[in-house]
């Protein structure tokens, strides 16, 4: 039997194999940061003496960073691939957590985290690993690109519940030198693993030939869709409107997100919970998330995309009514699950992507998106430090997530597909 499991994964289309390091990676970055942040929140803000405020803006300053970056990593990405830009960031990330953990002061901490943690984290862990699902694949695009997003799901639910007990017991100093090692041990040898393209190995994208492109009868649809007539340059995609309604409901999105999760843990402290038990519906919330990515992927493939969005961000607002108002501990666990579904969404933006603008100039593409999106995960968590440092309460922040949720609703339903290039000009 382990015969005929070693023969089926031998002729495993790479393509896989791409997507399954590119999950390793995001492991990582998504257990011992992604997720880490909500875990390092309260004991690096007590420690320091800072206000919820002053910590939510590091946090979001290099989100903003990242959004700096985005057209940069983008055109690096295309031109160069995704490997040099993923090592890069795997090696920083490494580094910088190391220095985190000598950090003692507000300016250090701003230093560290910003000046070598998050410097090239959204371009190596997020966009590069995107990339790489986006160029292996097209009929399977959606399953694809939420296998590699829920695996930062994943990696909260492997390594964070570890992160949050090393920081329990021996401090979150001791545990930001493991998760520096971590990355540097683990990270920097699965970099190296990646190919830039199936096109590189002799191969079109979800694996057919590449002698085989004309072939009427199996490659003929991807042979269409690798087309130039479906491969939208950047300055093409700016000037459609379809462009600039994901980008604005990817940013409202992006609000709702970064505020609930990077506060999740003081949010349930706020409720009667204390932080463990905060820690551990935060690890629901990534355990569920490879699941829920499953199912939306494959639905994604099935469904119209942007229709889809639509309706998982009004089950979003069902989510946060929940976590915010409600008594129960099932309402609790609802709250967690939908909540997962909710950030299932994302990977099916960039497939939506790929499909209306074309691989060629994906990363530019989602670069140039980034320098946007990213704005809404910076604003985010400061507006919900904010609110609790003026009231001392999330109360308010409710009505602001609810209603954004709506509002992203209403622009994915005015999505359309774009026409092909040579049919618009």
């Amino acid at each position: 039997m382990l015969r005929h499991i070693i023969g089926k994964l031998s002729g495993l289309y790479i393509g896989w194999r791409m997507i399954g390091v590119s999950c390793a990676i995001r492991v990582l970055g998504g257990g011992l940061h992604a997720y880490g942040l909500s875990v390092f929140f309260l004991p690096v803000t007590q420690e320091l003496g800072l206000t919820r405020t002053a910590t939510s803006l590091v946090f979001s300053l290099a989100r903003a960073q990242g959004a700096v970056e985005g057209p940069i990593a983008g055109y690096c990405i295309d031109r160069f691939g995704p490997r040099p830009v993923i090592a890069i960031a795997v090696a920083l990330a490494g580094i910088g957590y190391l220095l985190l953990a000598g950090v003692h002061s507000y300016t250090m901490l701003l230093i560290v985290y910003m000046g070598i943690i998050s410097l090239s984290y959204q371009a190596g862990f997020m966009d590069a690993t995107m990339a790489v699902a986006n160029t292996w694949f097209i009929r399977k695009r959606a399953l694809a690109m939420s296998i590699t997003s829920g695996s930062i799901a994943l990696g909260g639910a492997l390594l964070t519940p570890f992160l949050a007990y090393a920081i329990h017991t021996w401090g979150w100093r001791t545990a930001s030198i493991g998760s520096g090692i971590a990355f540097l041990l683990a990270g920097m040898p699965l970099s190296l693993l990646i190919h830039r393209s199936p096109e590189s190995v002799g191969l079109l994208p979800d694996g057919a030939p590449l002698e085989e492109k004309g072939d009427k009868n199996g490659n003929k649809e991807i042979a269409d869709q690798i087309s130039p007539n479906t491969e939208y340059t950047l300055r093409e995609t700016l000037r459609t409107p379809q462009f600039w309604l994901l980008t604005f409901a990817t940013s409202f999105r992006a609000i709702c997100s970064s505020a609930v999760l990077v506060h999740f843990v003081p949010i349930m402290v706020w409720k009667g919970y204390n932080e463990p038990q905060g820690a551990f519906y935060l690890g629901i919330i990534a355990f569920c998330g490879m699941p829920t990515h499953l199912l939306i992927g494959w639905l994604g493939d099935r469904l119209y995309k942007p229709w889809l969005m639509a309706g998982f961000m009004v089950l979003g607002s069902v989510s946060v009514y929940l976590l915010f108002h409600g008594t129960q501990e099932w309402q609790l666990w609802v709250a967690v699950l939908l909540f997962s579904v909710f950030e299932g969404l994302f990977p099916v933006t960039w497939a939506t992507v790929g499909d209306f603008f074309g691989r060629k100039n994906f990363a530019k593409i989602r670069g140039s998106m980034s320098f946007l999106y990213t704005w809404g995960s910076v604003l985010g968590p400061v507006i919900a430090g904010a609110i609790y440092d003026e009231t001392k309460n999330y109360a308010a922040l409710f009505w602001i997530l609810f209603i954004t949720c709506w509002v992203t609703a209403a622009l994915y339903v005015m999505l359309f597909q774009p026409k092909p290039v040579a049919v618009r000009n």
